[in-house]
């Protein structure tokens, strides 16, 4: 399989939330109307008015500080292209959050069994791709293989300057990334996040990481677990309630 990219042209999203409802369906989350990343959005629409609609979702850079800040690899970049997610090895940390240079990851803050959360290009759907790019009725999101993406990207761009600003925005942002943006404005204009590093970051993440106690990350897990079973015994305790009403009635 290629490496998969995504390419979003803000000129010719007309807003219609099609992407966010296929990616609420893709990822078997509850239809809501889409707000910001959280839990059960992994993508969702700005609108900036003037008819500027921008999407935001997860930019699978091509070496992730959120991979290199996870100490058990919950969280990898995949050959294909997505920054996939591995819940059963997750200690519950929460670096990824911290190391994410675009404000991505997400967290199950009231599951009595967390889990980050966050887009992963719809990796289970393999050679289908994303959802979000299948739904889109005007081509203002569409998938392929990285390189022509960024050509295609390029040349729209250098084709048609009055259209477009001059910059395709994730193709130096923390030292690259798998989404491009292209669009009417700055991208920063746009709402897109002002990521001023144009080198990859994993490495300056563990430079600050590394000096950060165990006990800071293993007391990160010691919190999540007793917060687990203070849910437990509350469910416990609810569930033994409930029976006791049935036999006194």
């Amino acid at each position: 399989m290629a490496h998969r990219s995504i390419l979003v042209d803000v000129t010719k999203c007309i807003g219609c939330g099609a992407c966010t409802e296929a990616c609420q369906k893709s990822n078997e989350q509850p239809a809501h109307q889409a707000r910001g990343l959280d839990e059960q959005t992994f993508t969702y629409l700005m609108d900036r008015g003037n008819d500027v609609y921008v999407r935001r979702l997860c930019m699978h850079c091509e070496q992730p500080s959120c991979a290199s800040a996870c100490p058990v690899s919950a969280l990898h970049k995949t050959a294909e292209g997505p920054v996939v997610y591995e819940a059963s090895k997750c200690l519950g940390c929460r670096y990824c959050m911290l190391a994410c240079p675009f404000g991505v990851p997400t967290y199950e803050w009231h599951s009595a069994m967390p889990r980050v959360r966050k887009c992963q290009m719809c990796s289970h759907r393999g050679d289908k791709g994303p959802a979000c790019a299948e739904a889109c009725p005007t081509g203002a999101t569409i998938t392929g293989e990285r390189e022509a993406l960024l050509a295609e990207a390029r040349s729209r761009v250098a084709n048609d300057p009055k259209t477009y600003f001059q910059r395709v925005y994730g193709v130096t942002e923390a030292g690259g990334t798998d989404v491009f943006f292209i669009g009417p404005k700055d991208p920063v204009e746009l709402g897109l996040p002002n990521v001023k590093s144009q080198v990859a970051l994993p490495d300056l993440t563990w430079q600050a990481l590394k000096h950060v106690p165990d006990v800071v990350l293993y007391g990160g897990v010691f919190l999540g677990g007793l917060f687990w079973l203070t849910k437990r015994k509350e469910d416990v305790a609810r569930v033994e309630h409930a029976d006791k009403g049935e036999h006194h009635g």
